[in-house]
C-alpha cells in the first residue's frame, strides 16, 4: 500500500515538473520573439520609417483627391409605376457598373457621367401612411400579420414596394448640383408614353369629379338655404318649426362635410400627380466618411507596414524550408 502511495507521489512530482518546464518554455519563447522583434525593428528602422511617412503622405493626397459624396432624392411613384421606377433605377445602376458613358450622357443626360459611382432605390417604410384612409390596405396588413411576424411583413419587398415614398440614393466623386444630376435623372424616369397617357386620363377624371362634387355641394347649399328661409318665415309667424326625420338633415350636412374634405384632397392630388415620378425632397453633397473614406492617411501607413512585415516573414519562411530541403 505504501509502495503505491509513493509511486503516485512520484508521478505527481514528475507531472508538476513537466508543467513547470512547459510554462517556463512558453515564457522563454515569448521573450525570444520579443527580442527578435526588437532586432527586426533595429535592422529595418529606416525602411519602416520611410514606409510610414510614405503612407501618411500618400493617404493625405488621396483623401484630398479621392472624395465621395452621397445624395438622396425622395420620390413618390404615381399611377402604379413603382415596378417601372425600380426597373429603371436598376438599369441606370447597371450602366454605371458597365461604365457605359454613352448611355449615361446621351440617354440619361448626365454632363459628367464618369463621376457617378452608383445609384440605388429603397422604400421608405411607413406602414401608417400605407393604411391611412385605406381600409383595404389595413385589412391586408391584418391578414398577413395573422400568418407571420408583423415587423418582417412590413419590411418585405412585396409590401414595402407599395409604400408611397421611396428614396433614390446615388454617389459621386465630385460635388453635384440639382440641375446637373437630379433633373436629368427625373426627366429620364418621367419619359414614358404609357404612363403619360394614364396620367392624362387620371387627371381628367379628378377634374371631372371636382366639378361634379362642386355641383352636389351647390345643390346641398341650396337645399340648406331653403330650409333656413322657411325656418325664418315660420319664426316670424311665431310658429315652431319641426324637421321631419325623413329629411335626414344630419346626413345631408355630413355628406357636405365629406364632399368638402374630398374636394380638398382632390386638389392636393392634382398637385402630386403632375409627374409620373414626383419629386418630394432632395439632399445633395453629404460627404461620405464611412469605411476608409477620408481615413487613408491613417490606414495606408499601417497597411504598408503590414505588407512589408508579411513579405519579410514569407522570405524567412521560404529560406528555412529551402535550407531543410537541401539537407535531406
Amino acid at each position: 500500500m505504501s509502495t503505491e502511495s509513493q509511486n503516485n507521489s512520484d508521478n505527481q512530482e514528475i507531472d508538476l515538473s513537466q508543467i513547470s518546464k512547459k510554462i517556463g518554455g512558453f515564457f522563454e519563447d515569448i521573450s525570444t520573439s520579443i527580442f527578435k522583434g526588437i532586432l527586426f525593428l533595429k535592422r529595418n528602422i529606416l525602411i519602416i520609417g520611410g514606409l510610414f511617412v510614405l503612407g501618411v503622405v500618400l493617404g493625405i493626397y488621396l483623401d484630398k483627391t479621392s472624395k465621395s459624396y452621397d445624395h438622396q432624392v425622395i420620390v413618390t411613384p404615381n399611377f402604379g409605376s413603382t415596378d417601372y421606377l425600380y426597373s429603371k433605377i436598376e438599369l441606370i445602376n447597371s450602366k454605371i457598373g458597365e461604365q457605359d458613358t454613352l448611355f449615361l450622357k446621351n440617354v440619361l443626360g448626365l454632363k459628367e457621367p464618369k463621376k457617378f459611382k452608383r445609384i440605388a432605390i429603397e422604400p421608405i417604410n411607413d406602414v401608417y401612411k400605407f393604411i391611412e384612409n385605406r381600409e383595404q390596405n389595413f385589412e391586408f396588413i391584418k391578414l398577413l400579420a395573422e400568418d407571420g411576424d408583423i415587423k418582417k411583413i412590413i419590411t418585405e419587398k412585396v409590401t414595402s414596394k407599395n409604400y408611397p415614398f421611396h428614396a433614390i440614393s446615388f454617389s459621386t466623386s465630385k460635388l453635384a448640383s440639382e440641375k446637373n444630376t437630379v433633373e436629368p435623372i427625373l426627366k429620364y424616369l418621367n419619359d414614358s408614353d404609357y404612363y403619360s397617357k394614364i396620367q392624362k386620363e387620371y387627371i381628367n377624371n379628378i377634374k371631372v369629379k371636382i366639378v361634379e362634387n362642386d355641383s352636389i355641394i351647390s345643390q346641398i347649399n341650396g337645399f340648406l338655404n331653403t330650409l333656413s328661409n322657411e325656418g325664418n318665415k315660420s319664426q316670424s309667424n311665431d310658429n315652431l318649426v319641426y324637421i321631419n326625420e325623413n329629411t335626414q338633415l344630419n346626413d345631408v350636412i355630413k355628406t357636405k362635410e365629406e364632399l368638402v374634405s374630398e374636394q380638398g384632397n382632390r386638389r392636393i392630388e392634382l398637385i402630386n400627380t403632375d409627374k409620373i415620378i414626383k419629386q418630394i425632397s432632395v439632399t445633395l453633397n453629404v460627404k461620405n466618411i464611412k469605411s476608409i473614406n477620408g481615413k487613408l492617411k491613417l490606414v495606408l501607413p499601417f497597411l504598408f507596414l503590414f505588407i512589408f512585415i508579411g513579405i519579410t516573414i514569407f522570405r524567412s519562411f521560404y529560406r528555412r524550408q529551402l535550407a531543410k530541403s537541401k539537407l535531406q
